[in-house]
């Protein structure tokens, strides 16, 4: 199912993004993250004929529409980010100079009714970025218990009614297979008794349930240290997240990863002896200006952190 309109994404932090790789001519770059090719576009850009640009996907349209991308310097491949330490492996690659982790939706995800990512269209509950292999969210809601919705619904969405929103997700099944967006966003509607300012009931439901149905924070968990094994010294690594659980963990990494290791008091090592840290921090996060997110809505929640691989 379509819904008609044009599916087109805009890649949050563009400039920015690309600028904080610091691009060198010759080097080679990894967009673990290619959407719709916004970001790959710009450092091919930016790249001289001796450069190399490797982009991972794990949705099949994003393969699809990338092989119009055609330049010898750039390869498409379907992973997913955390798959990166793999998929280098593979190309024999041992280190790069540059990493771009770009973790939110793309608007065709949204966009696309078929997919069964937002509300605002009555179709299957998909929700799978990656729709070659795994559980949906309605197989999923059909086997969980309801202390397992709830977890998640409350992990993930951060959802105060979470009790309530499982309660009701059990009962209706028993009655009737919950199979499309709509079932389950009329179901949760009814089982939150307040509505915040400007956002419909389901949206915490629904973000928890893409959340856990891709395991995002895990994939992010997984990719954030083989990314720093694979940069080489000095080469840049960009994350850019879209909710704060994203964001909690790239921080905290970053955080620890550029601290040197914390040992007992009074432990007789001299400074010298002491491990590097892996990564220096550059800069302070950076947000979305008012005149990005006036053209993109979906700009709004993003925030991008940067580090820079310290020499081993």
């Amino acid at each position: 199912m379509s819904t008609g309109a044009p599916l087109v994404h805009q890649s949050v932090l563009l400039r920015e993004a690309v600028e904080a790789l610091a691009v060198k001519p010759e080097g080679i770059y990894v967009d673990a993250t290619f959407g719709r090719g916004g970001h790959s576009r710009e450092i091919l850009a930016q790249l001289g004929d001796g450069g190399r640009l490797i982009a991972l996907d794990r949705d099949p349209a994003a393969i699809t529409a990338g092989r119009a991308l055609t330049d010898g310097r750039f390869k498409l491949l379907h992973a997913a980010f955390s798959e990166i330490g793999a998929v280098l492996d593979t190309l024999e690659i041992d280190a790069v100079d540059g990493i771009l982790l770009d973790i939110g939706m793309s608007s065709p995800q949204l966009d696309e009714a078929s997919r069964g990512f937002s509300f605002r269209f009555d179709a299957p509950l998909d929700m799978r970025m990656d729709t070659s292999r795994g559980m949906t969210a309605a197989e999923w809601l059909a086997e969980a218990s309801q202390q397992e919705i709830e977890r998640i619904i409350k992990d993930y969405g951060e959802e105060r009614f979470a009790h309530a929103i499982a309660k009701a997700v059990v009962a209706a099944r028993a009655e009737c297979s919950i199979t499309t967006t709509r079932q389950f966003a009329t179901l949760v509607e009814k089982a939150v008794r307040t509505r915040e300012p400007s956002q419909h009931p389901a949206t915490r439901s629904f973000q928890a349930l893409r959340i856990y149905i891709n395991q995002e924070l895990e994939e992010l968990s997984l990719a954030l240290p083989q990314c720093t094994a694979r940069l080489a010294n000095g080469g840049r690594l960009v994350v850019i997240s879209f909710h704060s659980l994203e964001d909690r963990i790239v921080k905290r990494f970053l955080r620890e990863c550029s601290q040197p290791p914390q040992l007992p008091t009074r432990l007789p090592v001299r400074a010298a002896e002491l491990a590097r840290p892996s990564f220096k921090l550059i800069g302070k996060a950076i947000f979305p200006g008012a005149a990005e997110i006036t053209a993109n809505p979906r700009a709004r929640s993003a925030v991008m952190r940067v580090a820079e691989r310290c020499e081993a």
